[in-house]
């Protein structure tokens, strides 16, 4: 009975929790229906709700505002926007912490969360998983003597909250390994451990560790 009711929860348990993430997504996304004339929402159109409307109607308002700030006039506009809300106190500081990390992340010639490394954290001889988030810099690297890399290293089983590290290149260690599978591995808690590889690869790999490329960071 207990290997059943195990074997159960395996199946229903992921499927509950997407679920629930969904739902509150779209929930979240649904809000934006308020944006909208009350003449203009389905329940006064059609006499009922529709789930997802919401959904729907913010990706398009994404990707309309996405087309708009690609040509000339709307780039303009961005930048008056950002000047008009760097007149503003705290906005500002809020803005412009969030802008830099959003730029950061998603920018598509960014170098944040490019790589997954191996380093020894938080004691020699206990090894994690960080992630490669660029170069130290500014006043930072007056007070650091020799090759620095900045390092991301995600708690488990929440990766968005960590440590920034600042380690000298020398200590870190690249990993054949994508930054989506790395992250799985770090949520599971190394349960869902990455596919092993061919005994002659895990060899090559052992006797000679690739060392990070510094023109790419």
């Amino acid at each position: 009975m207990k290997r059943y009711f195990i074997t159960g929860l395996l199946i229903w348990v992921p499927l509950a929790i997407t679920a629930w993430v969904l739902v509150l997504i779209v929930g979240t996304m649904d809000q934006s229906m308020r944006l909208l004339p009350a003449a203009m929402h389905p329940r006064t159109l059609l006499g009922f709700d529709i789930p997802g409307a919401g959904a729907i109607l913010t990706l398009l308002i994404i990707m309309i505002t996405g087309l708009l700030a690609a040509n000339f006039i709307g780039q303009r506009l961005v930048l008056w926007w950002e000047h008009l809300l760097a007149r503003i106190p705290v906005v500002n500081s809020i803005y412009n912490s969030v802008k830099q990390v959003s730029d950061t992340l998603f920018s598509s010639s960014g170098n944040a969360f490019r790589k997954a490394l191996l380093i020894e954290y938080p004691r020699r001889g206990a090894w994690t998983i960080a992630f490669l988030t660029g170069k130290p810099g500014a006043d930072v690297l007056h007070h650091l003597d020799g090759d620095y890399v900045s390092v991301y290293v995600p708690t488990t089983p929440n990766p968005t909250s960590g440590f920034f590290l600042m380690l000298p290149r020398s200590d870190v260690i690249e990993l054949d390994m994508s930054v989506d599978t790395a992250l799985k591995y770090v949520i599971s808690m190394g349960v869902v451990a990455p596919p092993p590889r061919n005994a002659a690869a895990s060899k090559r790999t052992a006797t000679v560790t690739p060392p990070i490329d510094p023109t790419k960071i």
